[in-house]
């Protein structure tokens, strides 16, 4: 078995900064008993911190790829996993921001309803022997999702119109992306039975 390389790495260490990110964003918002007994030091910069991890958590996608194809180092895993990752984190910070109040429930499961139908194709694709990976539309659905759950994170009352419009612009790249990966990859499901 190969060692893994780079990207992988910077993608499974984006995976894991969803925990502290988490920890971070609802401890600091429901002020938890527990969360304070340990994280009471730092309870002061809550605010600052939790976007910080989800900025580099955001950051470790647009790098890993553009390591991955500078150098050759594309793989399966790559592949399956970069996207999946987003996903993840994504997903994690839109729920979490309802419990905030912060999104309109329906919107995150418009959202997540795409993620869970793209990742069923892939898995009738990878079936095949297909894998799929990321379209400049999903790359753009997703960009605009952290950008939006940055500025949801922030809750900065001068920028609720901005945010508005960039959720709206979210929204509208989910679809389209799910579409296109739909019809681009349509060979995939005459197969099933």
């Amino acid at each position: 078995m190969s060692k893994m390389n780079l990207p992988n790495k910077l993608t499974i260490f984006r995976v894991i900064l969803i925990v502290p990110f988490l920890l971070l964003l609802l401890g600091g918002e429901h002020e938890w008993g527990w969360f304070k007994m340990i994280f009471g030091g730092i309870m002061e910069y809550v605010d600052f911190i939790t976007p910080a991890i989800f900025i580099i958590a955001s950051l470790t996608d647009m790098v890993d790829g553009k390591i991955a194809r500078k150098y050759n180092l594309i793989t399966n895993f790559g592949k399956f996993m970069d996207p999946l990752a987003d996903k993840l984190l994504v997903c994690a910070a839109l729920i979490a921001l309802v419990d905030m109040k912060r999104i309109p429930a329906w919107v995150v499961i418009v959202i997540i309803s795409r993620e869970f139908i793209i990742s069923g194709f892939r898995t009738v694709a990878a079936d095949n022997n297909v894998v799929i990976a990321a379209s400049y539309w999903g790359k753009w659905k997703t960009t605009m999702q952290m950008i939006m759950v940055c500025l949801m994170i922030g809750n900065i009352s001068q920028l609720q119109l901005l945010t508005d419009i960039v959720m709206w612009i979210s929204l509208v790249l989910t679809i389209i992306s799910l579409v296109d990966y739909l019809v681009k990859n349509r060979a995939v499901m005459k197969d099933v039975k």
